[in-house]
């Protein structure tokens, strides 16, 4: 199903706006546990109910929708080969008994994929990588003449040519280690009692990770502060999660199901707009006049929105 214009496109749009928004509010509560009334006062709490109900609803009936189809589809014998995200999910499900993945489980996989497909992209794309390759204009010529080596005259790109432009996938890590998308990642709660460095941390106290810190650690980095992509040439720290100096995006099973899905959109969009367009600044514009204040929210965006000129690139 698609949810890109009309009235229904309209709503998912208005809902998402609003789930971000709450997402990106103070909430004393996280801070202050015992300050939850302040969050009563302000309204706070209500908006959240009233947003986490309108996505449950719509979650819910997204997974209605296709369980009513896969029945359909069983009854006149008209089945359909292609699964998709979706399907694979309820179809666990179904297969297994025994399964933990219940309709909360797929509904929650569901928001997490929605979410991450569309602001954590954009902010990590349409953003801060561009940004930084106009900042920086010989990384940013070094990965267009690759881009265009390796695709020349291609209209369309495959998987195995994004895989052939090893640049490229060393300039989204440098991104994603000096923009995390989530800088405190997803708050977490402990589930039993623990020591950390010498802290007790007892069951049930929320933990904020600061990814940001992690990832400038000048004592696992070299200039932690310096946008180098080369230095991902040289080894095989990745944002899967596996490596605790590059996260991005969570680590092992608490990372974030969307992650495959946002990336594989990135090296797309980067590499077809670095192929198709030449790109300068506006006004004669330099690289030292680029604006790098950040906006905090749900995902760090910039706070000047980036003016960048294309002009169509033609061998």
């Amino acid at each position: 199903m698609k949810y890109s214009e009309g009235e229904s496109g309209r709503k998912f749009k208005n809902m998402l706006k609003e789930y971000f928004d709450v997402l990106s509010e103070l909430n004393f509560e996280d801070m202050i546990p015992w300050l939850w009334w302040v969050d009563r006062v302000r309204g706070t709490s209500a908006r959240v109910e009233k947003v986490a109900k309108e996505v449950d609803e719509f979650l819910d009936g997204l997974v209605e929708e296709r369980l009513r189809k896969q029945s359909n589809s069983g009854d006149d014998g008209d089945v359909d080969n292609s699964e998709d995200f979706l399907d694979i999910l309820i179809n666990i499900q179904k297969k297994d008994a025994n399964s933990l993945l219940d309709r909360d489980d797929i509904k929650g996989l569901l928001l997490d994929v929605y979410t991450a497909e569309t602001d954590t992209t954009t902010t990590t794309i349409l953003e801060w990588a561009f940004v930084e390759l106009l900042k920086h204009p010989r990384t940013f010529k070094k990965l267009q003449d690759e881009v265009r080596m390796v695709l020349q005259d291609k209209n369309h790109i495959n998987q195995q040519d994004i895989d052939n432009i090893k640049y490229l996938k060393a300039v989204i890590k440098e991104t994603l280690r000096l923009h995390p998308p989530a800088p405190t990642l997803i708050p977490r709660v402990s589930r039993e009692d623990a020591k950390v460095m010498g802290y007790n941390i007892m069951k049930g106290t929320r933990v904020i990770i600061n990814g940001w810190a992690i990832q400038r650690d000048p004592k696992v980095w070299d200039e932690p502060d310096e946008f180098q992509p080369e230095m991902f040439l040289d080894n095989n720290i990745d944002y899967k999660g596996h490596d605790f100096e590059l996260i991005p995006f969570g680590a092992r099973r608490r990372g974030c199901p969307g992650m495959q899905f946002a990336l594989v959109i990135d090296e797309y969009v980067l590499a077809n707009l670095l192929h198709k367009f030449d790109w300068e600044l506006p006004n004669g514009g330099k690289e030292a006049d680029l604006d790098m204040e950040e906006e905090h929210g749900s995902t760090v965006h910039k706070k000047v929105p980036l003016l960048v000129m294309a002009k169509e690139f033609s061998s």
